[in-house]
C-alpha cells in the first residue's frame, strides 16, 4: 500500500519543481499533493508574510482534505512545514526534511545563511519586495551536477523571484520541538547551495536541531529534483516509510 506525500518546494520556485519527481512517486504507488507557497507563482503578489505562507499550505492541505500524510520541505520549505506542523500536527505521519533549514523559535531563515548572502539579497530587492536568485548561484552552487543547459533552462522556465519577508520574518515555534512526529532528514552530498561545513553547512547543523530523526543520505547538488528526479523520488520514499 502506498504513501501519501505533500510536497512543499523551496524559495524561488513553486509547485513545478516537483514535476520530474512526482511522476515517479506515483509509479510507486503513492499519492502526491505539492502546493505553491504564497508569493511565490509568477507574477503573484510578493507582499507576503512567512505567516501567508504557511497559511498558504494548511489551507492547501486542508481544502484537499488529505490526512495520514508524509510533510515533505526542501530547504525554505522546511521552515514553512515547521508550521504547518505546529498547525495540523494530527494529520501528518512523517516530516521529512530535503536539505532543508529547520529554525529556533523566534529565528528566521536569513540569520541562517552566510552573511555575503544577506547582503546580496539586501541590495537586490525590488519595490514591490521580491529578489531573484542571481543566475551565477543557481549555476554554481545550487545546480552544481547539472550541464549547463539544465541549469540556464531550469532558470528560465522554473525560477520566479521570491518574497523577502519569507526569509527575514521571525517564525515562531511553540510547539515544534516537542511534537512526537518522526522526522527524516534528506542530505545531499554535493550540495553546495550553502557552504559545506560546521558554520553554515546542512548537515549535521540543520538536521541536529531535529532531535531524533532518521538520516537518509544521496549524491547530488540542491536540485537534485532537476538532475536525478528518479533517485530523489526514491530517497523520499526511503525517509518516509514507517
Amino acid at each position: 500500500m502506498g504513501f501519501k506525500f505533500v510536497l512543499v518546494h523551496g524559495s524561488w520556485q513553486d509547485a513545478r519543481s516537483w514535476d520530474g519527481v512526482t511522476p515517479h512517486l506515483e509509479r510507486m504507488g503513492h499519492k502526491v499533493w505539492a502546493p505553491t507557497i504564497a508569493g511565490h507563482a509568477p507574477g503573484s503578489d510578493k507582499n507576503v508574510s512567512h505567516a501567508d505562507c504557511v497559511k498558504s499550505v494548511v489551507d492547501y492541505i486542508v481544502h484537499h482534505d488529505v490526512s495520514d500524510f508524509i510533510l515533505v520541505g526542501h530547504s525554505f520549505g522546511g521552515t514553512v512545514i515547521q508550521r504547518v506542523a505546529e498547525e495540523l500536527p494530527d494529520r501528518i505521519r512523517r516530516l521529512v526534511f530535503w536539505n532543508a533549514f529547520v529554525l529556533n523559535d523566534g529565528d528566521n531563515l536569513d540569520s541562517n545563511t552566510p552573511p555575503h548572502y544577506r547582503a546580496l539579497f539586501e541590495k537586490i530587492c525590488q519595490p514591490d519586495g521580491s529578489a531573484m536568485l542571481p543566475f551565477p548561484i543557481w549555476r554554481e552552487a545550487f545546480l552544481n551536477d547539472g550541464d549547463f543547459a539544465l541549469a540556464k533552462r531550469t532558470y528560465e522556465e522554473r525560477l520566479s523571484p521570491s518574497p523577502r519577508r519569507s526569509h527575514t520574518d521571525a517564525v515562531p515555534l511553540k510547539t515544534f520541538f516537542s511534537l512526537e512526529i518522526p522526522k527524516s532528514y534528506i542530505n545531499c552530498t554535493e550540495d553546495i547551495a550553502l557552504p559545506p561545513g560546521a558554520e553554515w553547512g546542512w548537515h549535521p547543523r540543520m538536521s541536529s536541531r531535529l532531535g531524533l530523526y532518521r538520516l537518509v543520505q544521496m549524491p547530488g547538488s540542491h536540485q537534485v529534483n532537476f538532475t536525478n528526479p528518479e533517485l530523489l523520488a526514491h530517497k523520499i520514499v526511503e525517509a518516509g516509510r514507517d
